[in-house]
């Protein structure tokens, strides 16, 4: 079976001195279909204004796409175990260590799921333990990465059918 394969164009043009370190680190990150994010070095690891502070960093992003991919595995279980979610909401957290002098990684991210589901019935914590284990278990980027992730679901929330 062959692979699959994703791709982004990164781009990034000098403005400011390079010679003298003093310049941005502003980019642009562009995917299929057109979408461009504005991109940064980290203004805790680039000084503002060498950074740019409303730019999302390699690290949110990071963190983000373990948090997306997380969530829509999270959902198609969910919805294969016939409970209807209507909403999803992550507050994930990367944090940051030394590994090796001179070397830094995100060492353990932390996913704080709040989920809403439609009906009158609230699962039970072993059924929301055993589905957060599966959506880590089988999503990509977790099988990707060294770094320690974890789940700490905040309790469910019911809206009425």
């Amino acid at each position: 079976m062959a692979g699959h394969f994703y791709k982004a164009l990164v781009e990034w043009a000098c403005d400011g001195d390079y010679a003298a370190n003093a310049y941005s680190r502003g980019h642009i990150w562009r995917f299929d279909g057109g979408l461009e994010v504005p991109a940064s070095a980290s203004p805790t690891v680039v000084p503002l204004p060498h950074s740019v502070e409303a730019a999302v960093d390699p690290e949110e992003a990071f963190v983000a796409a373990i948090s997306s991919c997380h969530m829509l595995w999270f959902l198609d279980l969910a919805r294969r175990a016939d409970f209807n979610v209507a909403s999803y909401r992550d507050h994930a957290e990367g944090e940051m260590s030394r590994i090796a002098r001179g070397k830094m990684a995100i060492t353990k991210v932390v996913l704080r799921p709040e989920i809403t589901l439609i009906g009158t019935q609230k699962p039970d914590q072993e059924w929301l333990t055993a589905i957060h284990e599966k959506a880590h278990d089988v999503c990509f980027i977790a099988n990707s990465v060294k770094c320690e992730i974890v789940v700490e679901p905040e309790p469910v929330n019911l809206i009425g059918p």
